[in-house]
């Protein structure tokens, strides 16, 4: 099969690493080309992987398209690719904005994807199943950590998650929490949401975005920030019998009457599991899309905070 790379930032190193991993695995023949800027070295950990490397579209029709290149490229990158691709990947967020227009793309429920890794961990289908048998009234989601610490070897001010233009800031940036919470609850009645840059970090992005969910049952609270020094991604899930706090990071669920309920998931990383199931969609091994470009847009609606 061939696949192409819009962009080889560290999430499409990732990416190609857990591909030809499982192509491996399953017999599945890998050609990668990476569509760049300009033609450079690969690093170190890739030169293995025989990556092809363009700067402009050819007539190849390709089998897969992965959109990885910075979220204010991806509306342009997949109107380049129109009738190029068989399939897509679109990483998370699907774009910056909501003006864009979908039907044009030629994307839909049955050939593109947009990235949801959490929702294919252990800790997260577990949580679902608690969500699915409990009355909850209430939730509580968090995601704190430190921005310089992301990426140890990059100046984080360079990053574009620092850079607003580029579609950087913890908004967008974190939108998995509200993809998961879209996920656990459903769509909500209304969102409200206060965001903006606030610590002493040297972004111009914003680095603190808190938002309320409204539901006809329940009522959830989202805290998203850059600026945690403690890492923390937890969600607090309120029923009748007490309070579940699921931990992402530990992999663990914490039940009301204290006992651990493990979710590791054998040292796969959730980029892994999501890149497995990716496959099996493409292969027809499953029917079902769990994050379509229409669901995903809705979410990045709920994310920028235009459902009041």
């Amino acid at each position: 099969m061939k696949f192409l790379f819009v962009g080889l930032g560290s999430i499409s190193s990732k990416h190609i690493k857990d591909l030809a991993k499982i192509s491996q695995e399953r017999d599945i023949t890998c050609e990668i080309t990476v569509l760049r800027r300009k033609i450079e070295d690969v690093t170190h950990d890739l030169t293995s992987y025989n990556i092809r490397q363009i700067t402009e579209l050819d007539d190849t029709v390709y089998d897969v398209a992965f959109i990885t290149n910075p979220t204010n490229l991806h509306y342009q990158s997949l109107s380049q690719l129109k009738d190029k691709s068989r399939f897509y990947f679109i990483e998370k967020p699907i774009f910056e904005d909501t003006c864009y227009d979908l039907q044009s793309l030629g994307i839909n429920e049955n050939n593109a994807y947009v990235a949801c890794p959490m929702r294919h961990t252990t800790t997260y289908r577990k949580l679902k199943e608690i969500v699915d048998n409990n009355h909850v009234f209430n939730a509580r989601i968090i995601c704190s950590s430190y921005l310089p610490e992301w990426r140890p070897t990059i100046d984080y001010r360079k990053n574009y998650s620092a850079i607003k233009a580029l579609g950087g800031g913890v908004t967008l940036d974190l939108i998995h929490e509200l993809d998961y919470m879209v996920g656990l609850f459903g769509f909500p009645e209304k969102v409200m949401n206060v965001h903006g840059k606030y610590s002493e970090l040297e972004i111009d992005s914003d680095d603190l975005s808190v938002y309320i969910a409204k539901y006809k049952d329940k009522i959830c609270e989202v805290h998203l920030d850059y600026f945690g020094r403690t890492v923390r991604r937890n969600a607090e899930i309120f029923t009748p019998q007490g309070t579940y706090i699921a931990d992402f990071i530990a992999e663990r669920i914490i039940q009301p009457d204290g006992a651990v309920l493990d979710c590791s998931d054998k040292g796969k990383s959730d980029l892994y599991q999501e890149m497995g199931y990716f496959v099996d969609f493409i292969t027809g091994n499953t029917k079902e899309n769990i994050n379509t470009p229409e669901h995903g847009f809705e979410t990045l609606k709920i994310t920028l905070g235009e459902m009041l």
